[in-house]
């Protein structure tokens, strides 16, 4: 069990550091101690208030045994205090955690799971999430993975930590098309065991890096289905590393895509502009659209007949996100490959940049 009880706890945005844990209970300590080893984090340990100046007010996290409780009283109140106790029938302890300013109260062993993410947080110095931008095709072969290479390309090259995430196994690897199939780094198979938390550092660090940007596809093997369990898991790693994630959707709808839209903060159909694409990707739309709110239209010309980017979008139902150009030449004539929106003063690139200025401004900023 975990619950709130004075403030919403604090950013740890620029505060990461060592756990400070406060008891002298040696039972509950190794508990505590084992939760830190989960999260990767080496606390500091005292049995009151720390003496050495500064430790308390600078923890990013402070758990404190209930049996510590009334020790702390005076103590200097501050953010990020949780007090942790084990005894559920203890109403008293939520008037303990109100003396000395506790965020949280926390009973094990319920609540492990909820510590060991916060503990996590902690050790990662979690600040604003990564803008999550999903891509999918209105039809087959609309370009949605080849704007979703050209948005974490583009997002790349604008100094933004970037993750392309290939949420299709059968789409034959974004890895491919950006020309780094025999890159060394782990693939989706190698995640289908998660169950619990991912470090976003290890995560990141484990993943190929490709044109300055990481880079999560499918092997070569026959691995078509990762248990929505590792979906959720892997992509909230990658969101509190920041910056952008781009996720490159198939046009089905599992448990395990479910999951994957769930982090997604903003979704791009890509659309061509002929009547048959359109009515296709309504269909998309509407399956999409039970599990992500914010999904808006990318038309993809040549126009059929009596069609404009507006009409198609007002077909939909959709907000208009702009027409994408289509890219021509993605693989040079001496054989090397050039990705997607490499080029960045082709539209396609200017059409990405342009995107990420408006949806970054909308979401606060990078």
């Amino acid at each position: 069990m975990a619950g709130a009880v004075t403030h919403d706890p604090p950013t740890t945005a620029g505060r990461q550091g060592r756990p400070l844990i406060v008891t002298e209970d040696a039972e509950l300590l190794d508990d505590l101690l084992r939760l830190c080893a989960a999260a990767g984090a080496t606390p500091e340990v005292h049995p009151c208030v720390p003496e050495r100046r500064g430790s308390w007010e600078a923890a990013p996290l402070v758990l404190v045994g209930d049996d510590a409780a009334r020790r702390l009283r005076g103590a200097a109140r501050r953010r990020g205090v949780v007090l942790v106790g084990r005894d559920q029938d203890d109403s008293g302890v939520w008037q303990r955690a109100v003396e000395i300013g506790a965020d949280h109260v926390l009973m094990l062993p319920d609540g492990e799971q909820w510590l060991v993410d916060r503990i996590a947080d902690v050790a990662e110095g979690v600040g604003r999430p990564a803008l999550t931008v999903g891509v999918i095709g209105g039809r087959g072969g609309a370009g949605a993975s080849t704007l979703a290479c050209a948005l974490a390309v583009t997002s790349a090259r604008e100094g933004l930590r970037t993750l392309l995430v290939d949420a299709d196994p059968l789409g034959g690897g974004l890895d491919v098309l950006l020309g780094g199939e025999a890159t060394e780094g782990l693939r989706w198979p190698a995640f289908a065991g998660s169950r619990g938390r991912v470090g976003g550092g290890a995560l990141e660090e484990s993943l190929p890096e490709l044109h300055s940007l990481r880079v999560l596809s499918w092997d070569r093997g026959d691995c078509v289905a990762i248990p929505p369990q590792a979906v959720r898991a892997v992509l909230a790693a990658a969101r509190r590393r920041g910056g952008t994630v781009v996720v490159d959707l198939p046009r089905r709808i599992d448990d395990g895509v479910a999951e994957a839209l769930a982090q997604v903060d903003l979704g791009l159909l890509v659309v061509p502009a002929e009547l048959r694409a359109v009515a296709a990707a309504g269909r998309v739309a509407s399956a999409v659209g039970m599990v992500l709110r914010d999904l808006r239209a990318v038309v993809r010309g040549p126009y059929a007949p009596g069609l404009d980017d507006r009409e198609v979008a007002g077909l939909l139902g959709l907000p208009l996100a702009g027409e994408v150009p289509v890219e021509q030449g993605l693989l040079r004539a001496d054989g090397g490959k050039s990705p997607p929106g490499a080029a960045a003063r082709e539209p396609l690139a200017r059409f990405c940049k342009q995107f990420w200025e408006r949806a970054l401004t909308e979401a606060g900023g990078a």
